[in-house]
């Protein structure tokens, strides 16, 4: 399962979503805005950056996002 860190005013949130729908990738979208907890796990996964989004795919993080893949 892929994740997708993130908040709702983010174009960029919103652009991994849209690739992830298109590309037809099973993913959950967490809000950090939304869960503290969330944004704690999001932190730790990143060394503490603050950027969304943050895509987890197994062992794979990346912050930020550029377009498709």
């Amino acid at each position: 399962m892929v994740y997708i860190y993130g908040k709702d005013a983010c174009p960029y949130t919103q652009a991994a979503i849209d690739d992830h729908q298109q590309r037809g990738v099973a993913f959950e979208y967490v809000n950090v805005k939304k869960d503290s907890a969330a944004l704690a796990r999001m932190l730790k996964l990143t060394g503490d950056q603050r950027r969304v989004p943050v895509v987890v795919d197994g062992d794979q993080v990346t912050i930020g996002f550029a377009g498709g893949t």
